[in-house]
């Protein structure tokens, strides 16, 4: 838990050389931390020109400083922020000092820790304080901001309140069971099952979208030697991220390379070339491979035009497509006088002609990934979300759902419909930090920057 006894200091601006630096403290002892190092009092919240001193009461720098009082403040607490031009040297002085009155250095996330403890943000807020900084699309960057303004906490809490409401009816008929009161025959709690899954749907496409738009998705690209991975990869990024020669079994380990694809990060990994060999090095390559695919997202199996899939390529590609997407790439169209074209295997998977190395048939390779990730439209109103959030609620659609097959197969058993009710109430609390551990709230204040 955090000591808000303590007050806090911590440079605010990157390392290296810039205009402006900035200085945050925040704690009780801020008043008098600007007495020492301004040495006078600051109306709240007005920018201020002062002289800044070091622990000698020598002026180091002149510049801007704002007091923001206790609880009109990002953190809730007394709040100073000292603006000067970006020497580190005169940064790590005015800190000296700051620490010299009684602060102490501030933890990675901690002055937004403390605001989710004074209750200025609940726990989805606070983490897409950390996403608006980390944003790498203009999409992903509004998809925070909504989150940060709350869009995705009032969804939360619509979908709460109407939980809460079936629960206190199904708590009362256990807790006053001479009452004889019949909830699997009420209608209305039926009706309202349905809409609060209607509406944890819709929560949950946003989420989705939000959570690829904050942490990217995978995807692996394997096949044959030469078939023409490599040339691939560096298609989609740009540049020349893997060697590519005509020599079989160039790549050897993964190569991984970032992209935006049309504003969503995608993490594109190259493998080595799958066939058999006594080369242990290469051995070891295809078990990389291999694992990778298994932990993407989207698994691309890319062959030569006229290639035909060998038997292990077959049990291989049967082994993937069994639990997620199959993008079959026919590559080298261009040897072939062949036009791009894309075919659909099933509802899960898809074959597109294209060339890798002239970049015909990229386009309808690119469309048909936003379309596999769900993000090929995507909504105004998304919110920032991650993988812990998509986690709670499909344990929310479980124990949903639990409820409703009770309710329509009139499985007389209140309790259990009292325990799922509690359970989905629970995992959405933990979205919005109502029912958080320790734990939880070290491990995602911690990613934050020092300063923030």
């Amino acid at each position: 838990m955090v000591d808000i006894s303590e007050t806090i200091v911590a440079i605010a601006t990157p390392p290296g050389r810039g205009a402006i630096g900035l200085v945050r403290v925040s704690g009780p002892l801020v008043k008098n931390i600007i007495m020492a190092v301004l040495k006078s009092t600051l109306p709240p919240r007005i920018s201020t020109l002062c002289k800044f001193h070091d622990e000698d009461s020598r002026i180091i720098d002149e510049g801007l400083a704002v007091f923001f009082q206790a609880p009109a403040s990002f953190t809730g607490e007394d709040v100073l922020e000292i603006y000067t031009h970006g020497s580190r040297v005169v940064l790590d002085l005015l800190v000296k000092n700051i620490i010299r009155q009684g602060a102490r250095q501030a933890r990675p996330g901690e002055f937004t820790e403390r605001a989710f403890h004074n209750n200025k943000l609940d726990l989805v807020q606070a983490e897409a304080v950390a996403a608006l900084i980390d944003a790498s699309s203009e999409q992903a960057a509004r998809s925070a901001m909504r989150s940060l303004e709350g869009e995705f906490s009032r969804q939360v809490d619509i979908l709460l309140k109407n939980l809460i409401e079936i629960r206190v009816y199904v708590e009362s008929a256990l807790d006053f069971p001479d009452e004889e009161t019949d909830i699997f025959s009420e209608k209305k709690i039926t009706e309202k099952l349905q809409q609060c899954l209607v509406n944890l749907e819709s929560i949950k496409a946003k989420a989705k979208q939000g959570a690829i738009l904050k942490e990217g998705a995978t995807a692996v690209i394997i096949g044959r030697p030469n078939a023409g991975k490599s040339t691939l990869l560096n298609q989609l990024a740009g540049k020349e991220a893997a060697i590519v020669t005509e020599i079989p079994g160039t790549t050897r380990d993964l190569v991984t390379q970032d992209i935006l694809l049309d504003g969503i990060p995608l993490h594109i990994i190259d493998t080595a070339g799958l066939r058999s060999s006594h080369d242990k090095i290469e051995q070891e390559g295809m078990r990389r491979a291999l694992d990778a695919a298994e932990r993407a997202d989207i698994v691309i199996v890319m062959n030569e035009y006229n290639q035909t899939p060998d038997e292990e390529e077959r049990k291989m590609m049967e082994n993937i497509k069994r639990s997620k997407h199959l993008v079959v790439l026919k590559n080298k169209i261009d040897l072939h006088n062949v036009e791009p074209d894309i075919r659909h295997i099933n509802e899960m998977d898809i074959e597109i002609l294209l060339s890798a190395k002239t970049g015909k048939g990229i386009d309808l390779f690119v469309s048909s990934l936003k379309k596999f990730l769900g993000v090929q439209d995507l909504q105004e109103d998304l919110f920032m979300a991650r993988s812990r959030h998509l986690d709670a609620l499909e344990r929310v659609g479980r124990a949903l759902q639990h409820a409703m097959e009770n309710m329509e197969n009139k499985i007389n058993r209140v309790e259990l419909m009292a325990e799922d009710l509690r359970i989905s109430q629970q995992a959405l609390g933990e979205i919005t930090g109502e029912f958080a551990s320790d734990d939880l709230l070290g491990e995602i204040f911690s990613t934050f920057c020092i300063g923030k």
